[in-house]
């Protein structure tokens, strides 16, 4: 039976979900399948999405039922869906709960209680379970050691069974958080309804499900704000993990304007100091510092080192993974990740899941844009050619090589130097990874270059000109993808990436989302039939599964231009 022809979804045997980009009801239905499904494909008219066991598991955890999954996917569909389809929507939400995480009877055993007679007798012969867990007397109930909770969840995410963990967690030592209402330089502020919704969702109304799981918001939409609001919830000692000392500041810097904690209550733990505080913001870099290869992590401690009562993972998509390991052993603690992307590159998005927990609370990039809480932003990738002889380099070069040389294309000048002179009235961060072609960049266009090596007191004083307008271009390395507070860019020229990252993309594209009165532009300029544009198609379908119109620019050099003259003051 026919559902209806002129509606934009195609719902396939697999699993699979073909999205008609040309049809009125596109932005609807591309908004209700990224709540529970991944975009795969987004060539320009129809677009690829798959149901995971992951993608719906996190819809379940942000309270997403089957039968709400099952009308939509009715809602939008041409044709009539394959029953099996539906069926395994059903089947799989439906694992989310019905393994459950109890509190124990004593200090030293949780209880692991499984709805399903047959799932109970599989994970118990199960060789991932065997020394983790033992009988507790009933069929379906199983004793858990306190120290195995993390792990455990792990082991049955594995086999197909996401663990909701109703065993609480420990108060911590109390802390009197309270928000002002102006901040302390006297600006009124409020949080805005998504951000207390965001807050309410992680917290599930106190409920023994709540206190723990990802929140996802576009950069620039306040998610620190969702953590301080978190931490005035608690009240309790916080623990706070971000990308670099920038971020550590900048977090400090928002925990004493909007709060009412003093410098006394709120310290640093980096290279410079080591401030062990009721709140103490460190970085993930010096959690995973060791001497050797071999040798023990020097600051582990840090998560023993206080009575937290509370975790924040900044960037959680960021985790490095020797900190899973240390957060598999804090379970007892409540944890909140903050992200703009679920996204891992390392493909660890359910360790994510298991230990730091399922996606609480989303809302679309583009909801945000149209409320004016971020930017509009106009996404392009312009492509352009190599010269012939770097091309023939290129055609003989060994595929590692080969990406260096894609993204160092010398055209890419020509690129940068016309993008600049059309927006020569704006605020505009080039991006870059090779630092030899930004520090060249920075060169040509007298645009201050900020690298990892920068010392903190320099970047300060640049962010500082920027943010007033006395510098107009800074050149920034990938020291600037993350919670760099530039709130007035609304041009960002991205001349080489890191192997056409999505998480990448996310942090890039939020350095121009905060609103600034106007449109914001996203250029990414990249090499014509290379893998550089190969990689491209990953960033495309981050902007694409975020809601954003992506247009392609095939670039051409002027006529006459003679290619061994690559430099724009040699032209």
């Amino acid at each position: 039976m026919l559902f209806n022809p002129t509606n934009p979804l195609i719902v396939q045997g697999d699993g699979s979900l073909l999205l008609e980009v040309d049809n009125d009801l596109y932005g609807d239905a591309r908004d209700f399948l990224a709540r529970f499904s991944e975009l795969e494909k987004s060539p320009e008219h129809i677009h690829t999405y798959r149901m995971t066991s992951l993608s719906l598991w996190n819809a379940a955890g942000a309270g997403m039922r089957a039968s709400e999954i099952q009308a939509g996917l009715k809602k939008f569909s041409k044709y009539e869906i394959p029953q099996e389809v539906l069926d395994e929507v059903a089947e799989k939400i439906s694992r989310f709960g019905r393994v459950v995480l109890l509190p124990g009877e004593d200090d030293e055993t949780l209880l692991l209680r499984i709805r399903d007679v047959a799932v109970a007798r599989k994970v118990s012969r199960s060789k991932r379970m065997q020394g983790q867990i033992s009988p507790a007397g009933e069929e379906g109930l199983f004793k858990v050691p306190l120290g195995n909770r993390g792990t455990i969840k792990q082991a049955l995410l594995r086999l197909g069974y996401p663990v909701e963990d109703r065993a609480g967690f420990v108060a911590g030592t109390s802390l009197n958080v309270q928000l002002r209402r102006q901040t302390k330089s006297g600006k009124g502020w409020g949080m805005r309804k998504y951000q207390r919704k965001a807050v309410a969702a992680w917290l599930r109304e106190g409920s023994a499900d709540g206190g723990h799981g990802v929140v996802v918001l576009p950069c620039g939409a306040g998610k620190t704000i969702v953590g301080l609001g978190t931490m005035s919830q608690c009240q309790c000692h916080t623990l706070i993990l971000c990308t670099g000392v920038s971020a550590v500041r900048q977090w400090i810097k928002e925990i004493l304007q909007r709060t009412r904690l003093t410098k006394r209550e709120v310290g640093e733990y980096s290279g410079a100091y080591k401030q062990i505080r009721p709140v103490t913001v460190t970085t993930y870099q010096i959690l995973t510092h060791r001497k050797t290869q071999d040798s023990e992590f020097t600051h582990l401690g840090l998560f023993t080192a206080n009575d937290w009562g509370l975790i924040i993972y900044d960037e959680v998509h960021l985790l490095p993974a020797p900190v899973f390991r240390i957060t598999a052993d804090i379970q007892a603690r409540r944890r909140l990740g903050l992200t703009a992307t679920l996204v891992r590159e390392d493909g660890r998005e359910a360790d994510v899941f298991s230990l730091i927990g399922p996606k609480r609370y989303d809302v679309p990039w583009k909801d945000l844009e149209a409320r004016g809480f971020v930017a509009e932003a106009h996404c392009f990738e312009v492509r352009v050619d190599l010269p012939p002889k770097i091309a023939l380099m290129y055609i003989n070069a060994e595929d590692r090589r080969k990406i260096r040389i894609a993204a160092e294309n010398p055209m890419k000048v020509l690129v940068l130097d016309e993008l600049l002179e059309a927006h020569k009235k704006d605020k505009i961060l080039i991006i870059g990874m090779y630092l030899d072609q930004l520090k060249r960049v920075a060169r040509l266009f007298e645009a201050p270059l900020i690298t990892g090596k920068t010392p903190n007191s320099e970047r300060d004083v640049l962010y500082t000109k920027f943010r007033k307008g006395e510098i107009r271009v800074l050149t920034v390395s990938k020291v600037a993808n993350f919670s760099i507070d530039l709130p007035d860019a609304n041009v960002a020229i991205q001349i080489s990436g890191t192997f056409g990252s999505r998480q990448e993309e996310a942090q890039r594209l939020g350095r121009i989302l905060r609103p600034s009165g106007g449109d914001s532009f996203f250029y990414s300029v990249v090499t014509r039939n290379s893998r550089e544009q190969e990689f491209a198609h990953n960033r495309q379908l981050f902007l694409t599964e975020q809601g954003y119109s992506y247009h392609i620019e095939e670039w051409t050099p002027p006529e006459g231009y003679e290619y061994e003259t690559l430099e724009p003051e040699e032209r």
